[in-house]
């Protein structure tokens, strides 16, 4: 890639300079009480805001947090998050009420030298997803007129086409911030010749959110181990019943297809837990796979699965996982996520957690980050990445 980098910029100076920065803090927030339930997003841009106030710049943050419809929205507002920030960076943030109104303007100008502001959700205004290109590009420039230059370390959004990612580098002169830098960087070393065998773990709820993926995947890698929700509509194209299980019927003949293409190299489960109801405290057993009762749901990979799968990844020297065993948010049924991910830790290899769930589980299981080789902040990029696609956002920084 033909992108600059935080440390180019750093290296022209930014002392007084304001600097705008495209983060992704788009975290989980407790439903009843609004606190952040996952820093992990905020932890990850720290080195490059951290950089940037050390050097003296003026720092402009912006981001979105989840899905409002293009206007404000208590239940989506940053708020929670300049305060998080504020303390993981030991300094004072700025909150502006609004994006890139008369709060934002007068909150930007009175920045001092090393101070950060973050501006309100990107999303209030319509502008950022807009697909009309004068529409967006209208928001890109009020944007644009906030900083002297431009830094995305959002990797979590860079496969959208949205104002703040993709219009408003076009704007200012622009480089890639230190997470995105450190995530490309990784997802290539999948992409290019990783060393083998190598070993990819997919997990979630549907088949057809993966097909894209597993599609790109399958002549690449040595080994691919399918759990969660979408290991169903494979078991049932193996000819199995599956119960109440998730199922995608229109996807069976295809799961058929993937699997004749590929004989041996797609490792299914062998047994998985079964629940009366998709419930904490629903009734439940581990079963074969072949002997699902027809009123329970599949609920997790069971143990004799987590210990084959364990086997397979212990032998790999590249690992890449995407998506949870099971319901890992309810206690009883985390027990395939946790094992696989132990799996991973153990294994003399180099492993991606393709962000998403997969790294909200890591969080959420109390597991050691650090024996990770890398944990993504974004899945759907990251995804989108090992697919082959042209990401918005890194087509860019490359111009």
């Amino acid at each position: 890639m033909s992108i600059r980098t935080l440390d180019d910029l750093l290296g022209e100076g930014v002392s007084g300079r304001r600097v705008l920065v495209r983060a992704d803090l788009n975290v989980p927030l407790d439903k009843q009480t609004g606190d952040i339930t996952d820093d992990g997003r905020i932890r990850a841009v720290l080195p490059t805001l951290g950089a940037l106030v050390g050097a003296g710049a003026k720092v402009v943050v912006c981001s979105h947090l989840g899905r409002p419809k293009g206007s404000p929205d208590p239940a989506f507002s940053l708020r929670p998050v300049a305060g998080r920030l504020g303390e993981l960076l030991g300094a004072d943030v700025r909150f502006a009420e609004d994006t890139v109104g008369d709060s934002a303007r007068s909150t930007v100008d009175g920045l001092a030298d090393g101070q950060v502001a973050l501006l309100e959700n990107l999303r209030f205004n319509k502008g950022e997803t807009s697909k009309d290109e004068a529409e967006r590009g209208a928001f890109a420039d009020q944007l644009a007129a906030f900083g002297d230059a431009y830094v995305d370390d959002a990797f979590g959004a860079v496969h959208r086409k949205h104002a703040s990612v993709y219009d408003v580098p076009a704007r200012l002169p622009h480089v890639a911030g230190r997470l995105v830098l450190r995530e490309v960087e990784v997802l290539s070393r999948l992409t290019g010749e990783p060393e083998r065998p190598y070993v990819v773990v997919l997990g979630g709820s549907k088949v057809s959110d993966k097909l894209a993926v597993i599609e790109a995947l399958l002549p690449t890698v040595d080994r691919l181990l399918i759990g969660g929700g979408m290991c169903f509509t494979f078991l049932k194209a193996q000819g199995l019943e599956v119960g109440t299980s998730l199922l995608e019927k229109e996807m069976v003949e295809t799961c058929r297809n993937l699997m004749e293409r590929a004989p041996g190299k797609i490792m299914l489960p062998v047994d998985v837990v079964a629940a009366d109801a998709f419930a904490p405290d629903a009734a439940h057993d581990t079963v074969r796979v072949d002997g699902i009762p027809s009123h329970r749901l599949g609920v997790d990979i069971g143990p004799e699965t987590v210990a084959g799968f364990a086997a397979a990844l212990s032998q790999a020297k590249t690992i890449f996982w995407n998506g949870p065993m099971g319901v890992f948010e309810m206690a009883p049924f985390a027990h395939g996520t946790r094992g696989v991910a132990e799996a991973i830790t153990k294994a003399d290899a180099f492993s991606v957690v393709g962000g998403g769930d997969s790294a909200a589980a890591v969080r959420a299981l109390g597991l050691d980050e650090s024996s990770f080789g890398h944990i993504s902040t974004g899945g759907g990029a990251s995804l989108e990445y090992l697919e082959g696609k042209t990401l918005p956002g890194i087509a860019a920084l490359e111009n």
